[in-house]
């Protein structure tokens, strides 16, 4: 392992905006009053990378909570020092596995989650392993207040159709549905936000596929 990436890890380690692993756990049921210390609602952004579409949803909504999740404290790192480095107050980030997301999120706690360019784990076999797979669904369902919105944004296609498919089939409700964002009606000032790989897609002249759905 790299210095960088060892120093990156000890200095996440003392950063008050970023939770590690277990210590989450008395917080569950409890974000917004423990954490924040607000009653403001909370939204996640999984697998988040390096926070960086979770600080500028924080920067655009100072009245919601944002956390975004990721294993990965090397990475978290680069957000939560934006953040600590602007007072940025409602943003945090929480450094665990999301299969595990139920350990940490109580019922009907969260409003709103964010998947952005996920890993799109195109084998067959990894089907298990997409974070819209039915079983990262139902984990969703369980934390999301009723109505609660799920949004993807991917460069995938086949990620993009495979979600369309099992919202169909789950009978969930769609929203909005579009293969090419930034060239459609759906490109507001929340959409538009740009992550760095992001950027290197639209450079290539990659199609950003976008998702938005309910369970009911």
């Amino acid at each position: 392992m790299g210095k960088d990436k060892l120093k990156r890890f000890a200095e996440v380690a003392t950063f008050p905006n970023v939770v590690q692993l277990d210590a989450g756990l008395p917080y569950k049921g409890q974000w917004a009053k423990q954490f924040f210390k607000n009653d403001n609602p909370v939204v996640l952004e999984l697998a988040c990378g390096k926070g960086e579409y979770t600080v500028n949803l924080a920067r655009l909504f100072p009245d919601i909570n944002f956390i975004g999740i990721d294993y990965k404290g090397n990475r978290i790192w680069r957000g939560a020092k934006d953040a600590l480095e602007e007072g940025v107050k409602n943003v945090g980030f929480l450094r665990i596995q999301i299969e595990t997301i139920l350990d940490y999120f109580a019922n009907g706690e969260i409003d709103e989650i964010w998947i952005t360019f996920p890993d799109p784990q195109p084998q067959v076999s990894r089907e298990k392993k997409r974070l819209t797979s039915p079983r990262f669904l139902e984990k969703y369902k369980q934390v999301l207040k009723p109505g609660g919105i799920i949004h993807l944004k991917t460069d995938d296609d086949g990620l993009h159709a495979y979600t369309a498919e099992k919202i169909e089939e789950l009978g969930l409700k769609l929203h909005v549905k579009t293969e090419d964002l930034y060239h459609s009606e759906y490109a507001d000032e929340v959409l538009s936000i740009k992550t760095y790989y992001e950027k290197k897609y639209l450079k290539d002249n990659k199609n950003i596929n976008y998702l938005k759905f309910s369970f009911k």
